[in-house]
């Protein structure tokens, strides 16, 4: 049944459509796929030689070992490890690009400037360097500096990022178990060393090895990538637009940016305002950009640019047959995007050398031809524009208004307008006292393996009920949007009580005659280093271990290795994280209670696997009562 792959209704009205249409969908190859390897599943298959591929059976009748003697728990934690290793060097890639671009923009190399100097400035004093009498220019060459120092570091300096912006109690916690990383290639080069054939066989040193990657993904990509990211484009503040499919306009020239990296979706706003006349020109009422996964979240935080819709969805976009052109970068992107579009008029344009398709448009681009290949793209869009087929337009009628623009300096420039001296006290207050009675963070993908944004949006709403803050990233930030859970209806309709007081009292105070939205956009995925920020500044501001704040995390729909990457470093900080897509680790009891329990013991943090929803809930809130009250804090 349709219902059961999704809860947007946008989506479950375009579905019939698809298939009428003849577009095989996401869902359609889920399908196709059944049954899945049980022992994928499980976890318990090798490939890391040419011998096999192996298997263990986990139910005791088949072999207990691969053919070179692993055995199950050894299997997991290699995968494990692989898993994490491969999201860790996802998001330092991305940073190292956005370095790169700093540096050429520092130097006057390409045409990008430096947007915001507080930021860079706060960037630097946080790494040492002195910033009185020095141009931003020259400030940002410095800070460069420290990052490149990072990624070819040679001995056993740890990585100054981590060392720079780290609660000081996890770092010592880190230092104890060996596991603080020094360079962030070597370690994902050392990772994959590690599973290879004839390498690690003990399972407890690949989950430190895992827990390692972790800290190289939360310090040389999350907090990396978004520190450059702010210097570059300028740190979201608050801003007001709509998000779900509703947002096209049948009479306006649709330009979907898809992906992850500003580096091009910045370009394609600027560009795309720049060439409205010519969208007028050819028939349109103007140029509309609107935003798929993380590249939406990056220019909605920014821009204000509309979200359309989230990771699983991304073909359903096209089948509205409104879609003149996706432009796409790197991760996430679905390799049947072109097969979709073949059966509209819609352009696919890839842009980046490590993602192309057949059947796309390939349009090269590099820092230095940024705005030549951006207004390719915008006038690409507005041609294939001339080719839509009115007869096979049908967008949903659904669309949800949504506050964003959430970064850590944008909530305490809310909070300073009740204590503009230490701001953070209202806050942390309001959390001692019970009247919030936590934080929790939700974050990464879609999951085929269950409906569609259903995850998120009930394990929200239960949250929401028992006063618990939540905040958003990736994904889950479109899910909850989607579902009116970021805007001042929702905190009416969903905070409890004294949740509802807090939101609201902060809300009148900065000026906004309503409430904070009750679910509070952080932004991309990589900007789950903001709530790493929040959390490490309230730590700091109560002088204890992140460890003991009542402050979850939960990936409701994990489907990518960025996920379990990311999970993995709120982990590391002591946090308890939900995840709600079991991972393949259960065809090895003793990995499985390491990650579930065993790891609080060591580390602080745990992983917490449920599939339910309310039970979920239930879960967190549990451990978040159990820390208030090791705080002594009523609950």
């Amino acid at each position: 049944m349709e219902s059961q792959k999704s809860i947007d209704p946008a989506v479950l009205e375009l579905l019939p459509k698809a298939a009428l249409d003849g577009v095989e969908t996401v869902w359609d190859r889920h399908e196709a796929q059944q049954p899945q390897c049980g022992f994928g599943s499980l976890g318990v298959c090798c490939r890391h030689c040419l011998q096999g591929p192996c298997r263990i059976d986990p139910f005791g009748n088949g072999p207990k070992t691969g053919i070179c003697g692993a055995s199950a728990d050894v299997i997991v934690t290699r995968n494990l490890l692989m898993h994490v290793a491969a999201g860790a060097a996802a998001h330092v890639d991305h940073a190292y690009e956005v370095v790169e671009a700093l540096e050429l923009a520092a130097k006057g190399e390409i045409n990008y400037s430096i947007a915001d100097e507080n930021k860079l400035q706060q960037v630097a004093k946080r790494l040492g360097l002195e910033i009185v009498g020095k141009s931003k220019e020259d400030l940002a060459l410095e800070v460069v500096e420290v990052a490149y120092a990072d990624i070819a570091n040679h001995g056993k300096k740890p990585v100054q990022w981590l060392m720079a912006n780290a609660p000081k109690e996890r770092i010592a916690v880190w230092e104890s178990l060996g596991i603080v990383p020094r360079n962030p290639d070597r370690e994902i080069r050392e990772a994959m060393h590690q599973v290879t054939m004839g390498m690690d066989a003990d399972p407890v040193n690949l989950v430190l090895a895992t827990a390692k990657q972790g800290l190289v993904d939360g310090y040389s990509g999350l907090k990396l990538a978004t520190d450059m990211q702010d210097i570059l484009f300028g740190t979201p503040a608050p801003v007001v637009t709509e998000a779900n499919l509703g947002v096209l306009k049948e009479d306006y020239v649709n330009l979907i940016v898809h992906g992850h990296v500003p580096l091009l979706s910045e370009k394609i706003v600027y560009w795309a305002d720049k060439l409205q006349d010519e969208a007028r020109l050819a028939g349109a009422q103007g140029i509309l950009v609107s935003g798929i996964c993380c590249s939406g979240n990056e220019v909605l935080m920014r821009k204000g640019i509309p979200l359309v819709t989230n990771f699983l969805a991304q073909e359903i976009a096209i089948v509205t047959g409104a879609i003149d052109a996706m432009v796409v970068d790197v991760q996430c992107i679905m390799p049947s995007l072109t097969q979709v579009a073949s059966c509209y008029h819609t352009e696919i344009i890839t842009t980046m050398p490590i993602v192309k398709m057949p059947g796309a448009t390939h349009v090269p681009f590099t820092l230095e031809n940024a705005d030549e290949a951006a207004q390719e793209i915008v006038r690409m869009s507005i041609t294939a524009y001339g080719r839509r087929n009115p007869h096979k337009v049908k967008i949903p009628n659904y669309k949800r208004k949504i506050m964003a623009g959430f970064s850590v300096e944008a909530i305490i420039g809310a909070l300073s307008t009740v204590d503009p001296v230490q701001p953070l006290k209202p806050l942390v207050d309001n959390i001692v006292n019970g009247n919030i009675l936590g934080v929790v963070a939700t974050v990464g993908c879609n999951n085929v393996q269950v409906t569609q944004d259903l995850l998120h949006v009930e394990l929200v709403k239960e949250l929401l009920k028992n006063n618990v803050l939540v905040v958003a990233t990736g994904c889950s930030a479109h899910a909850l949007a989607k579902a009116g859970l970021m805007n001042s209806e929702g905190t009416e309709a969903y905070a409890g009580e004294s949740l509802k007081a807090v939101l609201t009292a902060i809300g009148q105070a900065a000026g906004l005659g309503a409430p904070l939205p009750p679910v509070l956009h952080m932004g991309s995925c990589v900007d789950n280093s903001r709530i790493g920020d929040l959390v490490t500044a309230i730590a700091e501001y109560l002088n204890v271990d992140s460890a003991l704040l009542p402050v979850a995390a939960s990936a409701p729909e994990l489907q990518h290795d960025k996920a379990l990457s990311i999970g993995t470093w709120a982990v590391t900080m002591g946090i308890t994280t939900h995840l709600g897509v079991v991972p393949p680790v259960l065809g090895s009891k003793a990995v499985t209670k390491l990650l579930t329990q065993g790891l609080s013991d060591v580390i602080g943090g745990k992983f917490y696997i449920e599939t339910d929803a309310k039970k979920a809930a239930e879960g967190l809130l549990e451990d978040i009562r159990a820390k208030r009250k090791k705080l002594g804090l009523p609950s």
